[in-house]
């Protein structure tokens, strides 16, 4: 070990870089990638529409066509001409004669005219075009059909445009829809295929490949000194359920030209990820590894758990190297990966859900440390009559807070974060529980 490694592993590390900072730089890291010809760099793609649930917009969207784009009936009931109703009431009804279509009602109720004249009406349900000739619907309530005759008696006046969707009352021709960077939901795919749209572009899902490493790591039933993976597993899942197109790999010992050879096959994905071996003992290589073959720009983050994580680029590739322990490699995925996804969607993280609560024991923290302390959640049934200012929960540290012991997060409800700037947070104080694993 030459003396600037040596000194490194046994110093620790000396300086650890604020999370917002070593975001700020794993951010100018990912935009300085892609093909420089779009703003989003994993690329675009086209797809149907049906298969765009929670893909990115990739340019904005205007709407190819009016909705609806024809006059229809808003009512079941009878179209008119508005002006043959005037005075119509249920003392003085307006007799109108019935239209029946060209064809006749040929065992179709739902079949209308294509045209009324002056004094006639013709047949409607909820949808139906208006015929030619008809500007107003009379609700079927308010008539009375002479079968025997073929006539109708109208008991309300209507007014033009009664009862009758006009074109383009939900959306207009060349209407502006969406921005580029935004994610799909279920009801954007409708509102896309009304508005004429088949297929739509979108960002591209970014691939990741997680690279699991540690020669102590086994598949299946551990013997002593072995611990079964989970980290990638966890990772790749996390990846997937953030958007992106995950390839979980097998584990990989702790020897420097296998982590190379490792990293480089999987430089054709958007971002690279490792578990395990970021810190600076004499088995944490990875640092090495990814200096030789790129650059690293962060090692050391002022998080716990989770500070021995390790940021770098690779030829132009995003290299994060998670620590090992389970615990402090989920934080740093929350905190790194799911912003690099973002990122390189052409978005923003956003938000994570929070529930409002009175935190039932004190988290200690350090200053220049921001602490992700796990809690569980339970409702509060001690509130004061309607005061509903006073948080409905109660958020409960976990007794088990290591960060190498995963039923700490796993069993927990969520997180509290505590701030660069606090030497933690005193029992009573209201908090803001993160739930940091929901879908996106």
């Amino acid at each position: 070990m030459e003396g600037a490694d040596r000194e490194r592993t046994e110093a620790g590390f000396k300086v650890r870089t604020p999370v917002d900072e070593a975001r700020r730089i794993l951010r100018e890291t990912v935009e300085g990638t892609g093909d420089g010809d779009s703003d989003v760099p994993c690329g675009t793609e086209t797809v149907d529409v049906d298969r765009a649930d929670g893909r990115v917009l990739a340019a904005p969207v205007a709407s190819a066509r009016d909705v609806p784009h024809y006059r229809r009936a808003a009512m079941d009931g009878y179209a008119v001409r508005a002006a043959d109703t005037f005075g119509a009431s249920d003392r003085s009804p307006e007799v109108l004669r019935i239209t029946e279509p060209a064809g006749g009602f040929d065992g179709d109720e739902h079949a209308t005219a294509d045209r009324i004249d002056p004094g006639t009406a013709a047949r409607v349900h909820t949808g139906s075009a208006l015929p030619e000739g008809a500007d107003a619907v009379v609700m079927i309530e308010r008539v009375t059909e002479v079968d025997s005759v073929g006539e109708l008696e109208v008991e309300d006046a209507v007014a033009e445009g009664e009862n009758v969707a006009p074109v383009g009352e939900d959306i207009e021709e060349g209407q502006h829809l969406y921005e580029a960077g935004h994610r799909l939901r279920p009801s954007d795919l409708g509102l896309l295929r009304s508005a004429g749209y088949g297929r739509v572009a979108v960002a591209q899902q970014p691939k990741v490949g997680v690279i699991p490493t540690g020669e102590e790591l086994v598949d299946g039933d551990p013997d002593p000194g072995e611990v079964v993976e989970t980290n990638g597993l966890t990772v790749s899942r996390l990846a997937q359920r953030w958007g992106a197109r995950a390839t979980y790999r097998d584990v990989v010992t702790d020897d420097p030209e296998s982590l190379r050879v490792a990293i480089q096959r999987d430089l054709t994905k958007d971002v690279v990820v490792t578990t395990g071996g970021s810190s600076v003992g004499e088995r944490d290589l990875l640092p090495e590894v990814i200096d030789e073959l790129g650059e690293v720009v962060v090692h050391g983050v002022g998080l716990k758990p989770g500070h021995p994580v390790c940021l770098g680029v690779v030829q132009d590739t995003p290299v994060l190297a998670l620590p090992g322990y389970p615990v402090a490699c989920i934080v740093n995925a929350v905190q790194f990966l799911r912003p690099v996804l973002r990122w390189l969607e052409g978005t923003t993280p956003d938000p994570h859900p929070t529930t409002r609560a009175r935190l039932e024991r004190k988290i200690p923290s350090e200053p220049g440390t921001r602490t992700f302390a796990r809690v569980q959640l339970e409702a509060r049934d001690e509130r004061d009559g309607d005061d509903h200012s006073e948080p409905g929960y109660a958020a409960i540290p976990t007794r088990a807070s290591g960060s190498g012991v995963l039923s700490s997060v796993a069993l927990a409800d969520g997180w509290v974060v505590v701030d660069d700037d606090r030497e933690g947070i005193p029992a009573g104080e209201t908090v803001n529980v993160e739930d940091w694993e929901p879908n996106g």
